[in-house]
């Protein structure tokens, strides 16, 4: 009976890996989307004591499911509130109901009525304040908010963003302001993230604590305004890994069907 569990492990090893693959392509077109490996180790008993040659396997199973923070393609999307990383970090957006902060590669942006930036689902992006020169004057990022009208009470006419991170509010009467500047989150261990969908992250303890600072600067990436990252899943190679993952799990299959003939072939005889 050891080669049928062997073989069942096997075929939930080969469930999940599929799983993982599925879902990699299904969000092949998700901006900002990183795909999953599953990486799997195996399981030995504890064997013969004086001769470690009789030791024997006893199947699989899932070590981690790891996610790839490989760049994606950049895509021009020439909508000056679309915004790609070239390089490390995050945007950082905060949930207006819970106060929690989330971390996310998608850079699709808006302004609402009061001139909030936020992301689609309403979550307000990061930034930090800065002076009439564009310095920051303050390491805390908080709301990017864009004044709807300027001192001389002129309305605004446009948003640019920069690529070290500085948002311009450009007005009716031809002034432009800075407003912030994006603050760009990077972690020591960014495998440690938690998803939580909607291409947003969680930092964890694993993770480490969110590190602020502008684009450009470090290890952070640059600003390409106008663009947004697409999924850095690879179709091709996502294909052959679930014809390899179906080809497992069908062999496991055949092995728990032949397990299950062999173990009735010995009830018989033993009749």
């Amino acid at each position: 009976m050891t080669s049928f569990y062997t073989s069942l492990n096997g075929l939930k090893n080969a469930e999940t890996d599929l799983r993982v693959i599925s879902h990699n392509i299904a969000n092949a077109e998700t901006a900002g989307f990183k795909k999953s490996n599953a990486q799997f180790a195996d399981i030995v008993t504890s064997g013969s004591s004086s001769d470690p040659r009789l030791s024997v396997g006893i199947g699989a199973t899932v070590s981690a499911i790891n996610q790839d923070f490989s760049l994606g393609a950049i895509e021009q999307t020439g909508r000056s509130l679309d915004m790609s990383i070239d390089g490390d970090g995050f945007f950082t957006t905060r949930n207006t109901e819970t106060n929690e902060v989330f971390f996310t590669r998608n850079g699709n942006m808006q302004i609402d009525s009061a001139g909030n930036l936020q992301d689609p689902s309403g979550q307000r992006l990061q930034a930090f304040p800065v002076d009439a020169t564009g310095t920051v004057t303050s390491t805390t990022p908080g709301d990017a908010v864009v004044p709807t009208t300027n001192a001389a009470g002129s309305d605004l006419s446009s948003v640019t963003i920069e690529s070290n991170g500085i948002v311009l509010a450009s007005y009716a009467d031809g002034s432009s302001d800075p407003v912030g500047r994006i603050a760009l989150a990077t972690f020591p261990a960014p495998d440690g993230l938690r998803s939580i969908g909607q291409t947003k992250w969680r930092a964890t303890g694993i993770s480490g604590a969110p590190q602020y600072d502008s684009p450009a600067t470090g290890n952070r990436g640059q600003i390409l305004s106008g663009t947004l990252e697409r999924s850095n899943v690879d179709l091709a190679e996502e294909m052959v890994a679930l014809i390899t993952a179906q080809r497992n799990f069908q062999a496991n299959a055949r092995a728990i069907d032949t397990s299950t003939t062999i173990s009735q072939t010995v009830i018989n005889l033993q009749r």
